[in-house]
């Protein structure tokens, strides 16, 4: 009885031993009061940019089943001719393995080594022809020269590309490309934008090409493409955008829906993002958009919410000078000073 008494003492000893041994080396939660755990400075520093990537990974998500993002680029230069002030060359890309895209990249006749380039984003319009023409031949809406021209003498070079369903893409009705893809889990805008990404790609592999200096604009549909392209890849340095910057929470509640294309609805997109929190994906880097007062496709409230969301975004990046909107009095169109505006930008900041 002794023995077995000591034995039952013995191996409550070793179990209340083991028990305080355990609470001596306990981990404690995060959350604990007392013993509140202070996160490293460069883990904390880290944390916004771990979200952004996430963010980016899951706008991405949302533009339907697209092409492999990694598969290889080649392209064609179908010709190539010099004027007074620049040299065209018109390519035929192999961008996304379903369709060619044909584009033209422009640089100054002058041009030696490597130059900043501004990836152009052709507008709408509902002119289904025009395409890429847009940055080569202008159109009544825009300014004169067209920005190829305005962009070389200013030493720039550029490429636009024919977007699906437009310029020599053309044919089909927009609707029915918007169908077809729906039916095959894909998504117009999603499909438009992996060209643009693609095309990104293209410029990183040409050796005339400064790849640390690469903007992108447009106008209007061309508008929306650059700042879409500008929050999902970090290596474009400035974004301009002219008379496309819609608040999509706004459009909703002015009944405006049937004043954007089909082309523009990515489904469930509202659910996880707002214009604002799509653009702030974009901070620090410098952007500059530009809006008619009279412009129906931006309403005023809805420009006024962007504002601020992007001003504070821009605060806490320390980088409040590179984020600014400008309303001019006018409607869906370019002034002479939106492009005398649009040329300093890029002055300053490319």
């Amino acid at each position: 009885m002794m023995i077995t008494r000591y034995l039952k003492w013995g191996k409550l000893f070793v179990a209340l031993s083991v028990i305080l041994i355990f609470m001596a080396f306990r981990v404690v939660p995060v959350t604990s009061v007392e013993n509140k755990m202070v996160m490293p400075e460069n883990d904390a520093a880290a944390r916004p940019l771990v979200n952004e990537q996430k963010q980016r990974k899951a706008l991405y998500q949302l533009l339907g089943k697209l092409p492999d993002r990694h598969r290889p680029i080649s392209v064609k230069v179908v010709s190539r001719e010099e004027t007074d002030e620049i040299i065209i060359e018109k390519l035929l890309l192999d961008l996304n393995g379903l369709e060619l895209v044909p584009a033209y990249f422009t640089k100054p006749k002058t041009a030696t080594g490597k130059i900043p380039v501004i990836l152009f984003n052709h507008s709408h319009f509902g002119q289904y022809q025009v395409g890429k023409n847009e940055f080569l031949k202008g159109r009544k809406e825009m300014q004169s020269p067209p920005y190829a021209v305005a962009l070389a003498q200013a030493g720039y070079a550029g490429l636009c590309i024919d977007s699906w369903g437009f310029g020599e893409r053309s044919g089909r009705p927009e609707i029915d490309i918007f169908k077809e893809m729906l039916w095959k889990g894909q998504v117009m805008w999603g499909m438009m934008v992996y060209d643009h990404l693609r095309a990104l790609d293209y410029l990183h592999t040409r050796p005339d090409v400064d790849t640390k200096r690469i903007a992108t604009m447009g106008m209007s549909m061309g508008s929306t493409m650059a700042w879409w392209l500008a929050a999902l890849d970090e290596r474009i340095k400035v974004t301009v955008d002219l008379n496309c910057l819609t608040d999509f929470q706004t459009l909703l509640e002015e009944k405006g829906l049937e004043r954007h294309g089909i082309y523009y609805y990515v489904p469930d997109l509202l659910n996880h993002f707002t214009t604002s929190s799509i653009n702030a994906l974009i901070a620090p880097r410098p952007h500059f958009g530009l809006a008619g007062s009279q412009d129906p496709l931006t309403p005023l409230k809805g420009l006024a919410i962007i504002d601020a969301n992007l001003k504070k975004a821009y605060a806490a990046k320390n980088a409040p000078e590179a984020w600014q909107l400008k309303i001019y009095n006018v409607g869906h169109l370019e002034t002479p000073e939106m492009r005398q505006d649009i040329m300093a930008f890029l002055k300053k900041w490319l």
